[in-house]
């Protein structure tokens, strides 16, 4: 599993990863998380509100920092599909 998070860098940006980290521990899963900051990779995903999570190439969210819990959540129904 590769998990990206899109944004800049800002706060929210590192609140997401950070979020991401603490649901992968949650669920007990390893998993490679990247950082993308570059404006035209992330605009080639087609999101136009950073903080977003990209796991395994699909955007699963946008614009917002959910918590560990839900995060876990939506991660674990990305693998059931």
């Amino acid at each position: 599993m590769l998990i990206k998070i899109l944004g800049p860098g800002c706060a929210n940006c590192a609140a997401l990863e950070h979020a991401t980290h603490a649901a992968l521990a949650q669920l007990g899963w390893q998993a490679a998380v990247e950082h993308v900051t570059d404006y035209a990779a992330i605009a080639g995903y087609g999101v136009m509100s950073t903080p977003a999570l990209v796991v395994d190439e699909q955007v699963l969210l946008t614009g917002r920092v959910p918590q560990a819990g839900q995060l876990a959540d939506l991660l674990a129904a990305h693998t059931q599909q």
